[in-house]
């Protein structure tokens, strides 16, 4: 039977389990997760939070991460500035970034979720608000919740994956894992 992880993988973690070649030594997979033979279903980008499945099953990961099973993936994001209807319409008729138009998200605002605290804080500046959106993308490109909100005007302060497909962060604190 293939395993399956969850791992709530904290802010300045990197998606794998080496970091050859860096002249800093980077935080990795490795010092949380000490499960022989899985590895990430996708990614998350150092700078966001949130919710990574790994998994020792080729196929499983594959079906995972691949754009084209659109499975749905839904993010907690703290922006900037106070998102409002006609800004969130562009998102949910999908924006036009560099690499081609992205498909329609769904998103809404929300009260700020209660969430652990990130290390280190996000900036935080007095004039100007902020706000929080949940947002589902069902398509996997390169840092695309961040670009997507910087194209409607509201840069991402703050990204946490909370859930893939079925699978999400409930219950489990920054660092820790769990078996599906």
């Amino acid at each position: 039977m293939p395993r399956l992880i969850l791992f709530n993988k904290p802010y300045d973690v990197l998606s794998q389990f080496t970091d050859a070649g860096s002249p800093t030594p980077r935080a990795t997979l490795s010092q949380f997760v000490d499960v022989p033979g899985v590895y990430p279903a996708g990614r998350l980008d150092r700078d966001s939070e949130g919710l990574l499945l790994l998994t020792d099953d080729g196929r499983l990961q594959a079906r995972i991460a691949d754009p084209k099973f659109k499975l749905a993936k839904t993010y907690l994001v703290q922006v900037e500035g106070e998102a409002g209807e006609a800004a969130l319409d562009g998102l949910r008729e999908g924006v036009v970034l560099k690499d081609g138009p992205t498909r329609p998200a769904d998103v809404e605002r929300i009260a700020a979720p209660d969430l652990w605290p990130r290390v280190p804080p996000i900036r935080v500046r007095a004039s100007i608000p902020d706000c929080w959106l949940r947002i589902t993308i069902r398509e996997g490109r390169n840092r695309q919740v961040r670009r997507m909100t910087a194209a409607i005007g509201h840069p991402t302060l703050r990204l946490v994956r909370w859930s893939i497909g079925e699978w999400t962060l409930a219950d489990l604190a920054p660092g820790t894992w769990r078996d599906a």
